[in-house]
């Protein structure tokens, strides 16, 4: 072995080596892989032979009967006596499980990502330790799709195991289910959610519940509020209104992180923090650029008449995300070599803190430049319809923003700053040349 791999490889095993090196295989062809994704994977590297094939399943009078091409196996059938949903227990090959995920069809269950350090560790854990607890999942389809215990699954399928225990649901409320599947691994949970899973999890799930919400002919005034109140009345109990507004919020990022036109999609960061090569995180958007330009309460607004602007605000939202591309973002360079100016400047600016602080200066100065006075309208900047010339104005305000002297100076007095609080922060740039006035064209 050279030394690079000798160094690489550490304590580890030659075998488990291996494995490492398959799984950075399989991790660099997306950021945001499930299960599904390594059985995939698998499958096409000749690991297993099939996976997510056709079941059917017969009776229903305390006994349950799978049938496949794999063969025929019965279990006893079980009742929840909260909700009275069927289940048995079983174990099932690989041939026979697909993860549950999101698909054309409609909303899948499965609620995170898999984790790289999480899965090799998982890995390594069960060549010497039990399987505690089963995964989870559904027969939907004549398919069993598993949505709970993916990384288990993951770290068993590398360490060799072709079988799996599994709980599985034969009937179910699929809202109820996905509300408690999303509780259990966000308030219940050992790992915690990644804000960014939770946010695209319940943007997908209020999205669909929205378009339900829009059909319903019951109310002739929609509007945003309505919705909500739509929600409580159709699942009372299920979600208090705190958690309700929070997940409405999530729609909202999501809409504009996953927009069709948003250039800064590829930059952010499927995990909580960003990374090298993907500088943003769904946390700082919602603490600075969401935070100050977009209205993130409910709306009394009629969906059905032209004073509704959620749609117009978001195309705004993702203008200003891409004159952030445009002006500096799209040269990021996660390889540049040290001391690069170009990518010590964006390091700079797009590093958590100062990102929020300079942030709020760049909001004072774009409602400044469009003329927004009234209270209201400032703290509605971009819910509006906005001309080319107020949206050239706006990019004048960021374009000052990207020329500050400061993020490309060779003095690193900057960069201890941005360490600090958001306060800290705002007010060094205020002291150092960028505020409102200079944003505004001011000289520094």
């Amino acid at each position: 072995m050279s030394a690079e791999t000798n160094r690489a490889k550490s304590t580890l095993t030659l075998e488990d080596y291996r494995v490492k090196l398959r799984l950075n295989e399989f991790f660099k062809s997306g950021d945001r892989l499930t299960l599904g994704h390594l059985l995939k994977f698998l499958k096409g590297n000749r690991a297993i032979k099939a996976y997510g094939q056709v079941i059917e399943t017969v009776g229903d009078d305390g006994e349950i009967e799978v049938r496949s091409a794999v063969g025929n196996t019965k279990h006893q059938l079980y009742t929840c006596p909260t909700t009275g949903w069927k289940y048995f227990y079983a174990k099932v090959p690989v041939d026979l499980i697909e993860s549950d995920d999101e698909s054309d069809q409609g909303i899948g269950l499965q609620p995170r990502y898999l984790i790289p350090e999480k899965v090799f560790e998982l890995y390594r854990h069960f060549q010497r330790h039990p399987v505690l607890q089963p995964s989870i999942g559904r027969v939907v389809d004549h398919r069993l799709k598993l949505f709970d215990g993916q990384h288990k699954i993951a770290g068993l399928l590398w360490a060799g195991r072709r079988e799996f225990e599994v709980k599985i649901y034969m009937t179910c409320d699929l809202r109820l289910l996905n509300q408690t599947n999303i509780s259990a691994h966000d308030k219940f949970a050992q790992t915690r959610f990644y804000s960014s899973i939770m946010v695209m999890k319940l943007g997908s799930l209020f999205g669909a519940d929205f378009e339900e919400y829009k059909k319903d002919e019951s109310e002739d005034i929609k509007s945003e509020a309505g919705f909500l109140k739509w929600l409580s009345k159709r699942d009372p109990g299920m979600t208090k209104k705190a958690d309700r507004t929070a997940q409405f919020r999530s729609y909202l990022y999501n809409s504009v992180i996953e927009h069709a036109e948003n250039k800064t999609t590829k930059f952010v960061s499927a995990s909580n923090k960003s990374t090298n090569e993907k500088p943003l995180s769904i946390d700082m958007l919602s603490k600075s650029i969401f935070s100050h330009f977009m209205y993130r309460e409910p709306v009394e607004d009629n969906m059905l008449t032209e004073a509704y602007k959620r749609s117009t605000e978001m195309d705004n939202v993702v203008a200003l995300l891409n004159m952030l591309h445009d002006l500096g973002l799209h040269n990021w360079d996660a390889a540049a070599a040290k001391g690069d100016t170009e990518q010590r400047k964006l390091t700079r600016m797009f590093s958590s803190k100062s990102m929020m602080a300079w942030s709020e200066l760049l909001a004072d100065a774009v409602t400044a430049k469009l003329e927004l006075v009234d209270a209201e309208d400032r703290e509605r900047p971009l819910y509006r319809d906005l001309t080319k010339v107020q949206l050239d104005s706006a990019k004048f305000v960021v374009s000052r923003l990207f020329a500050w002297k400061f993020w490309s100076a060779a003095d690193d007095a900057i960069d201890n700053v941005i360490a600090g609080n958001k306060s800290a922060v705002k007010q060094w740039f205020k002291d150092h040349g960028l505020s409102t006035g200079y944003l505004l064209g001011a000289s520094e």
